[in-house]
């Protein structure tokens, strides 16, 4: 069986040695010991990094993401908490899209003034219920 010290784990990964000691210290991932004062890694912990970058991206907190693997370290992922954070992700990419038309209209728009275009009106409204509904 392959290990990997900390050095190599982080020049595989990208990930700093500092946040490898970090997700070992909070439980995260686990070294199965030290080659001198090198940390030693099973390489099924590339697969767990991945998980958590994965996790990270989807907007999980590190403490959701630890609540996804097994006492041994394998995945036991939540479908439904996925289902939920995907529809998150939907609703998002949904409010960006607006936004982004919003943008590209208020940048062609032919008005001679952007308080004279009515979408640009109605634009504004928009963006003003949406970020009373966030606060709440």
């Amino acid at each position: 069986m392959k290990f990997l010290d900390i050095g190599e784990l982080s020049k595989q990964t990208g990930v700093p040695p500092s946040t490898l000691r970090y997700y070992e210290e909070i439980g995260l991932i686990r070294s199965i010991g030290r080659h001198g004062l090198r940390r030693q890694f099973d390489t099924s912990v590339l697969t767990q990094l991945a998980l958590i970058s994965m996790g990270k991206l989807a907007g999980f907190s590190l403490r959701e993401i630890k609540d996804m693997f097994a006492k041994d370290g394998s995945p036991q992922v939540p479908r439904p908490e996925l289902h939920r954070c995907a529809d998150a992700l939907d609703d998002q990419i949904h409010g960006l899209k607006r936004l982004r038309d919003a943008l590209r209209h208020v940048a062609e728009c032919p008005a001679t003034s952007h308080m004279n275009c009515s979408k640009f009106q109605r634009l504004m409204q928009f963006s003003l219920r949406a970020a009373a509904a966030q606060n709440r």
